[in-house]
């Protein structure tokens, strides 16, 4: 059972989920060979304050 975790920014719909999630389980059904039925997908939406990158809040003003 290949579980696949999907982290991005809050804010995707419902409808932008379901096509992500039949993309992603057909890319991993062509390309290792999983029936559709095994591959799980486990989407994780994130706030940007709580996503840092380089020391710096996604959230955060960018400094000028």
């Amino acid at each position: 059972m290949p579980v696949i975790r999907i982290e991005m920014f809050e804010g995707r719909t419902i409808e932008q989920k379901r096509a992500c999630a039949a993309a992603v389980t057909q890319a991993f059904v062509d390309t290792c060979g999983a029936s559709p039925q095994s591959v799980h997908i486990v989407f994780q939406d994130v706030a940007k304050s709580d996503w840092a990158v380089a020391g710096r809040l996604i959230s955060d003003p960018k400094p000028e």
